[in-house]
């Protein structure tokens, strides 16, 4: 009985080596992630231009025109090993057709991450060049026209209150105002051979996440570090990883 015992150990054992063996090598060495980016005002999808959404800090309601956002310097960072994103300036915009934004990170090494990571607007480094880099471009809407620099978010639209309409202006981009935001990741999603992580952006909370704005007192956000200060104190709770594949 012990030998018979001692034989199927092993068996079991060669077995296991075996299939180790061939997943190593028909398993590939590298995967894609996709990050899909998902726009919402507070619990109701984006929708442009429509007056929808009520001010979160007073009277009338708001639209959305335009809103587009730097993402840059994506790291997906394990103990012993961290994936960087080569030229990582992505502008994300939710005009397309299908009203999402979507970036490909292709070649990532296999393995046991902990979280991903990224930057919300442009670092200081390229922020003060101009050099045309990914989706950076120092002639492009998103420069700045007085300044060396971009704009880290641009919302704008109009504000309706009482039948009357007022214009809506946010364009937030000084050094101190890009955030670095980290996402805790389980490491059995980036084991396999692709993975998508699904983000819900909600501009409401850049009117509400730590300071509720009053958009018919402040409508207008460009040259003001202070106001620019708090909006982007708010925009930094703006993502949120909601799902996993």
């Amino acid at each position: 009985m012990t030998r018979k015992y001692v034989l199927l150990s092993a068996a079991l054992c060669i077995a296991f080596i075996v299939a180790r063996v061939l997943f190593l090598q028909v398993s590939p060495a590298a995967m894609q992630v996709t990050l899909v980016l998902h726009p919402f005002v507070g619990q109701a999808p984006l929708t442009l231009n429509e007056f929808h959404y009520a001010n979160p800090g007073g009277a009338g309601n708001f639209k959305v025109r335009s809103f587009q956002f730097f993402l840059s310097n994506i790291r997906l960072v394990a103990d012993s090993e961290i994936y960087a994103q080569q030229e990582s300036y992505h502008l994300a915009r939710f005009d397309r057709e299908d009203g999402v934004y979507r970036i490909v990170l292709a070649n990532v090494p296999r393995g046991d991450y902990d979280y991903i990571e990224f930057g919300l607007g442009v670092d200081a480094t390229a922020n003060g060049t101009l050099r045309m880099q990914s989706d950076l471009d120092p002639n492009g809407r998103m420069a700045w026209s007085w300044d060396v620099g971009y704009k880290f978010v641009l919302v704008e639209g109009g504000l309706l209150v009482d039948g009357t309409q007022y214009p809506l202006v946010y364009h937030v981009g000084f050094d101190e105002n890009y955030k670095v935001l980290s996402f805790p990741l389980p490491a059995r999603l980036l084991l396999g051979r692709e993975a998508l992580l699904d983000f819900r952006v909600d501009l409401l909370r850049m009117f509400t996440a730590t300071r509720k704005v009053d958009m018919s007192s402040l409508s207008n956000v460009k040259f003001e570090r202070d106001d620019a200060s708090l909006l982007a104190n708010n925009y930094a709770h703006m993502l949120q990883l909601e799902s996993m594949q």
